[in-house]
């Protein structure tokens, strides 16, 4: 049995998890830019507001979503807005605040690299994986989600 406390295990957990992320993310970035001319970054917010049933969202249920800063969900969906892929719609009962809404550009655009994002997701997470060994990690990292 070994002699590691499960404090030692968590961190050791919680850095592969980290060293995961920070390879896999800039790889991904780099094949969706490489193949559809599209950054990882506006991937992760035209893929949240497509699953909307009206494609909007406001700026903060966005920034709630998506793995980016606030600061950087603002500019991103400046860059999708000039991009033609997003527009901001003013909130009509709350002048503060605005929506972001898909374009049909952005439908298309997202949907021509939806398939690019999957295969990436296929060959990096679920290739070196079981179907066990994914339901387990899925189901691990659900664990740690707040309620």
């Amino acid at each position: 049995m070994s002699d590691r406390t499960k404090g030692q295990l968590a961190a050791e957990a919680w850095g592969s998890l980290l060293r995961v992320h920070a390879q896999l993310v800039p790889d991904m970035d780099v094949e969706l830019r490489n193949r559809v001319g599209l950054p990882l970054a506006w991937y992760d917010i035209l893929l949240e507001l497509q699953a909307e049933d009206d494609a909007a969202l406001t700026m903060s249920d966005l920034a709630d979503r998506v793995v980016l800063s606030r600061t950087r969900v603002s500019r991103v969906v400046d860059e999708l807005t000039r991009s033609g892929l997003v527009e901001r719609r003013q909130h009509p009962d709350d002048r503060r605040s605005a929506f972001a809404v898909l374009t049909d550009a952005g439908r298309r655009r997202f949907r021509e690299a939806a398939p690019v994002y999957l295969g990436a997701i296929e060959r990096y997470v679920a290739g070196p994986l079981s179907k066990s060994e994914l339901e387990t990690l899925r189901d691990l990292l659900q664990r740690l989600l707040p309620a």
